[in-house]
């Protein structure tokens, strides 16, 4: 029998740790998927309350740091329960079922076990199938739709279904409602991407986004709102990606800077991104080297890809890259302050969130402030280190 952390029941562990810990999109205790959804199954699914006292138990351990005792049993009971249920169609097709699958792939993926991870996910996607595909899924259980499709993305370091096109027609993983929406003005009057000579995939994501940013700023977007355009978006682009080989750098780096900027956007909350985005990162890096001087004249759209760039590589052995190509910027430029940064940024794409623009903010504050302290900056050229050039996009 487990041995609960800090006294605690298992209602009490799975309630304060998943369902505001783990699914932080919503925290109204009314509305909380987990809370009127999740629970309420898991108390009459063995294999899902199971997998879900291990994912909170786990979660304590971590914090003690003294072994796995009591998850390393609930794994057990877990996976015994849930083979019993994959060995009838009729129950493997069940949410729960899907639920308690997704939940042991990121378990087994948290914990370092790739391959076992990887496994589960592959038995997610046979049960989607069963189901009639994503939205399917989707339509009768928003929750397990969600978690299917980003954890399974994050796990597999690609995506592993299709998205339906602009209209929302197809099988696949649905676009928000303000995709189909038209330019505002200030749209109109930003960035012209159109005179760049970019993939039209990448540059239809990037008109679209820029439209439903500016839409967001007139009816504010809930969380799960942002996590469904993320999702959509990143799948969307990482998908277009391995269609079209060989295009421009610069229609790459494009690309990169908006999944960045949109895992930015998002958070880190529902799920870590961090694998996937270091990937990304280095590909970024990769694509810069050829968007430099002294044949490249910096413009907006380089202050919005350095901006997104540096954020994005906080606390990695690439910070440093973003760091110095945006004091050229800065000097090319003639930006002397966050302000005159910003003019730049939101005329790419940009939503407006108080506590996004602070980060940014931090980030470009250093960079005035060593401007102000240091006589004659030198500057390094940006280019991506030895280790990178052989860095494959996921």
């Amino acid at each position: 029998m487990p041995i609960w952390p800090h006294m605690l029941t298992p209602s009490d562990l799975v309630l304060n740790k998943i369902a505001f810990q783990y699914y932080p999109l919503d925290l109204s205790a009314t509305s909380n998927p987990f809370l009127i959804s999740w629970w309420p199954l898991a108390l009459g699914d063995p294999a899902l309350f199971h997998v879900s006292l291990q994912t909170a138990c786990l979660d304590e351990e971590l914090l003690a740091r003294k072994g796995f005792q009591s998850s390393e049993l609930l794994m057990a009971d877990s996976v015994a329960l849930l083979r019993r249920k994959v060995e009838d169609v009729s129950l493997a097709m069940q949410d729960g079922t899907m639920n308690s699958v997704i939940t042991l792939a990121t378990i087994e993926f948290g914990k370092g076990n790739v391959k076992i991870g990887r496994m589960h996910v592959d038995g997610v996607k046979k049960l989607v199938d069963l189901r009639g595909g994503i939205n399917s899924v989707r339509q009768t259980s928003p929750l397990t739709a969600r978690m299917v499709s980003w954890v399974s993305m994050l796990i597999m370091g690609h995506p592993q279904f299709e998205t339906q096109d602009d209209y929302g027609i197809g099988d696949g993983i649905p676009p928000i409602p303000e995709w189909q929406l038209g330019p505002t003005a200030n749209c109109e009057s930003g960035f012209d991407v159109n005179a760049l000579d970019i993939d039209p995939a990448v540059r239809n994501v990037f008109v679209r986004l820029r439209n439903v940013m500016q839409r967001a700023q007139q009816v504010p977007f809930s969380t799960t709102q942002i996590h469904d355009l993320t999702c959509f978006v990143v799948h969307r682009l990482l998908l277009s990606s391995t269609a079209t080989p060989l295009i421009s750098p610069i229609t790459e780096c494009i690309r990169c800077a908006i999944i960045l900027y949109m895992f930015i956007v998002q958070g880190p909350t529902y799920y870590t991104h961090a694998v996937i985005s270091n990937t990304i990162v280095i590909r970024l890096i990769e694509h810069f080297r050829y968007l430099a001087p002294p044949t490249h004249v910096f413009d907006s759209l380089d202050v919005w890809l350095t901006a997104v760039g540096m954020v994005a590589s906080t606390d990695t052995d690439h910070h440093q890259s973003f760091v110095e190509r945006a004091r050229e910027i800065a000097i090319s430029l003639q930006l002397k302050s966050f302000q005159d940064v910003m003019v730049h940024i939101k005329s790419v794409i940009w939503l407006e969130k108080h506590h996004i623009e602070e980060i940014f903010r931090s980030h470009w504050d250093i960079i005035f402030n060593l401007a102000e302290t240091t006589a004659s900056p030198y500057l390094l050229t940006f280019s991506a280190s030895p280790d990178m050039t052989g860095a494959t996009f996921i």
